[in-house]
């Protein structure tokens, strides 16, 4: 990276490609969502080094309870395993968690723990790291719409204050500034229902590496190229 000034604040990263790294190994699909937690960690601590204040990552959508149950309860056992021992550590240098999407539906244990983990979140942190676990970016927006009707129906507020900055307090990342890099690994070109309005000025940065190969020296790269651009915001 040549101008450290110019790190993003914000970058979410849509993983992809755990099943694929399995399979091309002979090895069952939650072998690679195993490897691919294991990334997170890494990829967390190389924010903290850099200086990324925010990270987002989409580890299950609501979507993904359509896959086959074996597959879907190994990664909620995952879930588990990953805030009990990995983020300890990274608890204790200085990240503090957020989760996006909705509680409703998750199991009692994955609840259990997120609320834990939400109450003990660190005082002075030091990153963010926003997990969307059961969300679509749709869900999202619908229920910030209900959250927004219920406050206009009461009369707490008037049609005449609502503007894209103060929906933007009724979504899951109120308080958190939009993205400014989305990076997608496994070389697919899609959004898959992530952040969609947060995203609308990111920067993309697909690659073609599967989620468990992805290292620092692949989020340096991003962030090199991201920095390469100039953002316009439909300016000029």
């Amino acid at each position: 990276m040549k101008n450290d000034s110019k790190i993003p604040h914000h970058i979410a990263i849509i993983m992809d490609g755990n099943g694929r790294w399995a399979e091309k190994r002979g090895l069952p699909r939650n072998a690679g969502h195993m490897e691919g937690a294991k990334r997170v960690s890494e990829i967390v601590e190389g924010c903290l080094e850099i200086g990324v204040e925010y990270l987002s990552i989409y580890a299950f959508s609501k979507e993904n309870w359509r896959r086959p149950r074996e597959e879907v309860t190994g990664i909620m056992k995952l879930t588990e395993y990953f805030f009990k021992h990995q983020f300890r550590t990274l608890r204790d240098k200085g990240v503090y968690f957020v989760h996006l999407g909705e509680k409703k539906g998750l199991p009692d244990f994955v609840l259990r723990i997120i609320n834990e983990i939400e109450k003990n979140n660190v005082e002075n942190p030091k990153m963010y790291l926003c997990i969307g676990f059961n969300y679509s970016g749709r869900d999202e927006i619908v229920r910030a719409c209900r959250k927004m009707f219920n406050q206009l129906s009461r009369g707490d507020i008037s049609p005449e204050d609502i503007s894209e900055r103060t929906f933007s307090n009724y979504l899951d990342t109120a308080g958190i500034p939009d993205p400014d890099l989305l990076i997608r690994t496994a070389g697919e070109m899609r959004v898959s229902n992530f952040l969609l309005w947060q995203i609308a000025y990111s920067e993309f940065w697909i690659t073609e590496t599967l989620w468990p190969d992805f290292t620092v020296k692949h989020l340096r790269k991003a962030i090199s190229e991201y920095q390469k651009r100039y953002r316009k915001f439909g300016g000029l």
